[in-house]
């Protein structure tokens, strides 16, 4: 890593461009259609929409957290899977 704008680390000119096969989000609100109330600004699915290849997102939160809908933009990219302490909610099919 190397120090950016306001003495952010970032990487490094040099640095090897690594991918991830899975992302872990947390979750302040969900939906069962997969769709995420994160901390806001969209940042998220903005990054997770210029991936390639798309990693395997699972999203990490507490079962009370869920809601009807969050009025999803087209731009809210639904999550793959999500975990609670009450369990696994399968947004998709996960092979």
């Amino acid at each position: 890593m190397a120090r950016g704008d306001w003495n952010i680390p970032v990487p490094a000119p040099h640095a090897r461009i690594v991918t991830h096969d899975i992302a872990i989000a947390p979750l302040v609100g969900w939906t069962t259609e997969g769709y995420r109330l994160g901390y806001g600004g969209g940042y998220f699915d903005r990054t997770r929409a210029a991936l390639e290849p798309k990693p395997f997102v699972v999203g990490i939160g507490f079962q009370e957290a869920r809601l009807q809908t969050i009025f999803p933009q087209p731009r809210d990219i639904p999550l793959d899977l999500i975990v609670t302490e009450k369990g696994i909610q399968t947004v998709r099919d996960v092979v």
